[in-house]
């Protein structure tokens, strides 16, 4: 890299956030991280201590921010109120309505700067769950527009985030990319501060993400296993370190211009699958897997299975980490977590 390039970062110390700027870091860029610490509250992220790094806390769902982005070559919209699959549910509205002001309050800055700075792109980041009535498997990137809009409000807005990134560009030439993550699974998840538990069995849960809560039920000894649904929903657990590679791939590729992209593994899983895997490592041989199903949340999509030819054709990503590896960092981490009181 000639020219060490600053990247403005919102929702920087999220989840898949950490990732993503300690990639950026690797790789050589500044990055000026935004974020409000409405979701955890105030944490620390390894990330902070690099003296290529800067942090603005600052709410935009209030408040624009030119002033950071005037010196800014990129800016990957990161920024979002989300949860598990429980928020859906409890959080309809302000999930809708704080998401709107979030990603308007982002293209008002953008454009505005693109004007006058030196703004050459912005990297929207979307959701698998736009893709929450496809019909079409592997889903591929358009099939989104072919299918019925989502039902959760939580899809239906992440879709409109891709709507607003297409009419920024159609009115004010403001280019973009849009990257579609798929579940993302990793380390640095807490309980948010805005939670509502969910019982399953005999233990309470406040995140409602299937990883984090499977490896907790398992290390409190919960039997028969209790998983949501069917257990037959299938998904592409994707490590987060893959997602932020592939996010900034998509940042950098002249053929990432004003186009989209679904970032994640290949490989699916179905919840029983991964439950076994899970309890297997956990486990060993020691004890038999029984399980016991209760009752889905009605937004718990059956099937989301990506196409990644795209991503693979012109970006030259692949994910790398498989979910047996990915599991030997996270399970440590979830246990020692719920020691600790984190989640």
């Amino acid at each position: 890299m000639k020219n060490i390039m600053n990247i403005v970062v919102t929702g920087s110390q999220g989840f898949i956030g950490g990732y993503l700027v300690q990639e950026l870091l690797d790789a050589g860029y500044t990055v000026t991280g935004i974020d409000d610490f409405s979701k955890y509250g105030t944490i620390i992220k390894a990330h902070d201590r690099h003296p290529n790094f800067t942090l603005v806390e600052r709410d935009i769902t209030r408040n624009l921010f030119d002033d950071i982005l005037t010196d800014a070559d990129y800016l990957i919209a990161g920024a979002a109120k989300i949860g598990g699959i429980s928020y859906f549910h409890h959080l309809p509205y302000d999930l809708l309505a704080s998401n709107e002001r979030i990603i308007t309050n982002t293209c008002d800055s953008a454009i505005r700067v693109r004007n006058n700075g030196r703004l050459r792109k912005v990297v929207y980041i979307s959701s698998s769950m736009v893709f929450e009535n496809s019909v079409t498997f592997p889903s591929r990137e358009g099939d989104e527009l072919k299918s019925v809009p989502p039902i959760s409000s939580y899809g239906f807005q992440k879709l409109a985030v891709e709507y607003f990134a297409r009419a920024a560009w159609d009115q004010y030439q403001l280019p973009f990319t849009i990257v579609r993550p798929f579940n993302c699974i990793g380390i640095g998840e807490a309980r948010a501060k805005v939670h509502a538990y969910v019982k399953s069995g005999n233990i309470e849960l406040a995140m409602s993400h299937v990883v984090p809560d499977l490896i907790q039920k398992i290390a409190k000894g919960q039997t028969p296993l209790r998983i949501l649904g069917t257990g037959s929903q299938i998904r592409h657990y994707t490590y987060g370190g893959d997602l932020a590679r592939g996010i900034r791939l998509a940042l950098e590729s002249e053929l990432a211009l004003n186009t989209d992209f679904n970032i994640s593994t290949n490989v699916s899983h179905s919840v029983k699958e991964l439950a076994n895997v899970i309890f297997n490592k956990m486990k060993g041989n020691s004890e038999a897997l029984s399980i016991e199903l209760d009752e889905a949340f009605p937004h718990d999509v059956q099937k989301r299975i990506p196409s990644t030819e795209k991503a693979e054709r012109l970006l030259g990503f692949k994910a790398e980490t498989s979910l047996e590896r990915a599991l030997d960092e996270i399970i440590p981490w979830v246990m020692n977590a719920v020691d600790v009181g984190l989640i």
